[in-house]
């Protein structure tokens, strides 16, 4: 058996399924700052359910293309571990809050084609973490938590300069046979674990945890 699966439950959003996904052995939880999601927090709230997370879980917060007056607001009133930057930002941008914030900055990067896969190595000096995710369709109002999967074999056996973590269309019958497709050590869900959008499932998020091999799985 190889290192434990590193799991991360993103967009939760009361103590119910944040407790459920601390119980069943999540690695990460994420919460979400984005007003167009059904998974969005306020300050106020997330600083509520972070304050309630055991040390040694790390507590990400996902933001899209933020301006720094939100981030300094923010990052004041929640204990965060981890910036995820889920929209547009640049390189440089995401250098910039790397510098100012001196938090650890995971970035998305949204994949359909191979043609996608260049940008994954310039946001790898950047970033401490990647997540590698599946593009939005044209329209989308969600940078994420679409419920897409890519062709997981545009990323199979490749490795970049820092960690990674796979996301996109994951669920509990399908994150094995992902995990066995690409290698991921890490894998992020948040539509994978809903009965519907933004409404998290206290069964299916342990599912979920025990599939992909995290604390509980074996």
């Amino acid at each position: 058996m190889g290192a434990v699966m590193r799991v991360k439950i993103c967009g939760l959003s009361n103590v119910e399924t944040l407790n459920a996904a601390v119980t069943a052995g999540a690695a990460y939880v994420g919460f979400v700052f984005f007003t167009k999601s059904p998974r969005h927090v306020l300050v106020e709230q997330a600083r509520t359910l972070a304050q309630t997370v055991p040390v040694g879980i790390c507590k990400v917060a996902l933001t899209v293309n933020a301006d720094d007056a939100f981030l300094d607001e923010m990052l004041e009133s929640v204990p965060i571990d981890m910036l995820q930057l889920h929209g547009s930002e640049t390189p440089d941008r995401v250098a910039d809050l790397r510098t100012r914030y001196g938090l650890p900055i995971m970035k998305a990067v949204g994949i359909a084609d191979a043609d996608d896969l260049p940008a994954i190595a310039d946001y790898a000096q950047v970033v401490d973490q990647l997540l590698i995710d599946a593009k939005p369709p044209k329209n989308a109002d969600l940078p994420g938590g679409n419920g897409l999967a890519f062709d997981w074999r545009l990323i199979a056996g490749r490795r970049w300069a820092v960690p990674w973590m796979l996301a996109g269309g994951l669920r509990p019958d399908n994150v094995a046979e992902a995990i066995r497709l690409t290698g991921a050590q890490q894998v992020d869900v948040s539509s994978g674990v809903e009965t519907t959008p933004g409404i998290k499932d206290e069964k299916m998020i342990a599912e979920f945890i025990r599939a992909a091999g995290g604390k509980n799985g074996h």
